[in-house]
């Protein structure tokens, strides 16, 4: 592929990525303020541009089989946890940015628990197996990842258990 080209579904990726949370959020606070309707129309959105995000990382050749996806997902996630957080968390605390850092460290921690399940996972894909079959929760504040049974209060931000998110 052309670098130009490569650049632009790159660049495309992203934005329609973004686009997908956003209007996922976008949806959850249209609900919250009693537009239930305008929150489909939000959900409606974000569906269609997770898809044209998924073309293009297609595109992309970003999908591999699950033993490189596995390498791909723990290469981000060290990455945020070594290099990315610590830096933006740096500069949130140089120009006293509460909001910012709180979520860049919340965001940091999670990570870490991120890369274990990861690295756990890509263990027993390199031995042919599938990992057990788990529930996993996560936490609505952070993002903290739990697998098996939710905590008492989360460990990085103290939300308590009945509102994590079960998968």
């Amino acid at each position: 592929m052309r670098k130009m080209t490569n650049s632009n579904l790159q660049n495309a990726f992203a934005g329609e990525s973004q686009a997908h949370i956003r209007y996922r959020n976008f949806s959850d606070q249209a609900k919250k303020d009693g537009f239930p309707n305008v929150g489909r129309l939000f959900e409606a959105a974000a569906a269609s541009e997770r898809v044209h995000a998924g073309n293009h990382l297609k595109a992309l050749d970003g999908i591999q089989e699950t033993a490189s996806n596995l390498a791909a997902a723990a290469d981000g996630e060290n990455f945020e946890i070594e290099e990315m957080y610590p830096a933006y968390i740096a500069i949130a605390e140089q120009q006293d940015e509460k909001k910012a850092r709180q979520s860049m460290h919340r965001a940091l921690q999670a990570e870490k628990v991120h890369l274990d399940l990861y690295r756990r996972a890509a263990s027993e894909v390199s031995a042919g197996k599938d990992i057990g079959k788990t529930d996993y929760y996560v936490c609505p504040v952070c993002g903290f990842t739990m697998e098996g049974n939710s905590p008492d209060v989360c460990p990085i931000c103290g939300t308590k258990h009945e509102l994590f998110l079960k998968i």
